[in-house]
């Protein structure tokens, strides 16, 4: 007979004769009561169909292994996701060149317009000081001219546009004070002149676009965040204040325009990534909001935006834009492609180079490039040409 068994929270209970010794340790252990009766019926087996130890043994062996591939799957899976998604960056279409470097420093923060088949690259800062050379970059011939420097105060963070065969810069920031100076520059005589101050308030990181034979600025930042906007009509040297773009209040925002349309997009607020973008009509001087450049709706076609970000470039060719670089928490390459007729964004090959902010660009509406820019300390002198319709089988 066996002795009783007293248990901590109850009675003493008087077992039955067990005649298996493992049966034994798991009753008379209290650990397996009526509540663990499933339990005791999987280890020892139920009294009308008993298990012998080993094959206890086999099936919990069994169960770890299988509790073991599972751990190792939820770990890993992850990086297998990642895997299979840099297999998709690969397979995205596009690709990138390197060109002919800058010949003059490496830079952040330039401003940059094209005129023909010819980009300009003016002011910036070097890591150290700020500048005010300007440079001609001739696409055709993939070479580099200095032209004559800009006679303002050296600046970063100015606007600059192309309108009717000139170039046009002003506004920035010179490390003490807003700018809201104003000034043309003539290709063919390689020459700088001043136009009437920008009437709004010194202002860096503002939006610019040139359209119907005006030049167009606004947004920006003065101490606080803008949206008010001002064209400039080159022939009478005069400006007007315009209707402001709708939505939200931003600096460091990208521009492109597709057949006489303006498009404002990207910028920050108060540490947030503006996703509201707009289309300017200079017909009727008038702001259209167009679809977010986030995932905000119910539908599908915006599931992968990830469009959002700040000081970033955009060029277009072929009557679709495309915007890469820039920062939102962290530096960016990824590039994307708009589609005016639609109104949506594809996801396209990823900027070639370092990924890097404060960059420029050139645009022909033939050809695109992404030139100078920053990441961290390090700044960029190299330039880098877009071929939209190629695949890149190398490994980036």
């Amino acid at each position: 007979m066996n002795p009783p068994v007293s248990s901590v929270n109850g009675p003493i209970l008087k077992m039955k004769p067990i005649s298996k010794p493992f049966e034994a340790l798991t009753y008379q252990s209290g650990l397996f009561t009526d509540k663990n009766r499933m339990f005791t019926d999987l280890i020892c087996g139920s009294r009308k169909n008993p298990r012998s130890f080993a094959s206890v043994k086999t099936k919990y062996v069994v169960r770890m292994i299988h509790k073991r591939i599972l751990v190792f799957l939820i770990a890993f899976l992850p990086v297998i996701i990642s895997a299979c998604s840099d297999d998709d960056d690969d397979d995205l279409i596009g690709k990138w060149y390197r060109v002919s470097d800058m010949d003059g420093l490496a830079r952040n923060y330039a401003s940059s317009f094209t005129i023909g088949n010819k980009g300009y690259l003016i002011c910036g800062n070097d890591g150290k000081n700020r500048l005010s050379d300007c440079w001609e970059y001739d696409m055709e011939r993939d070479t580099w001219t200095q032209k004559a420097d800009f006679p303002g105060t050296a600046r970063n963070s100015a606007v600059a546009m192309a309108v009717d065969e000139k170039g046009y810069l002003g506004t920035g920031y010179d490390g003490t004070n807003y700018l809201n100076d104003f000034w043309e520059f003539n290709p063919t005589t390689n020459t700088w002149a001043q136009k009437a101050d920008f009437p709004g308030s010194g202002r860096y990181g503002a939006v610019a676009f040139g359209v119907n034979g005006k030049a167009y600025i606004g947004c920006g930042y003065d101490g606080n965040y803008l949206k008010d906007f001002y064209a400039f009509n080159p022939v009478a040297n005069s400006w007007t204040q315009t209707i402001s773009i709708g939505g939200t209040k931003r600096q460091g925002a990208t521009s492109f325009v597709i057949n006489g349309i303006a498009y404002v997009c990207c910028g920050q607020n108060n540490g947030e990534y503006v996703d509201d973008f707009w289309k300017f009509d200079p017909s009727t001087e008038s702001w259209t909001q167009l679809r977010d450049i986030s995932d905000s709706s119910d539908e599908d076609y915006d599931d992968d935006y990830t469009i959002t970000r700040t000081n970033g470039v955009a060029f277009v060719i072929d009557g679709a834009a495309y915007l890469t670089c820039g920062e939102s928490g962290s530096l960016r390459s990824d590039t994307w492609k708009y589609y005016p007729a639609t109104d949506l964004w594809e996801n396209v090959a990823k900027f070639k180079g370092t990924a890097r902010t404060a960059t420029a660009s050139f645009s022909s509406g033939e050809k695109g490039f992404v030139v100078s820019g920053k990441s961290g300390t390090t700044q960029f002198d190299d330039i880098w040409e877009f071929h939209p319709n190629e695949y890149d089988d190398d490994e980036y």
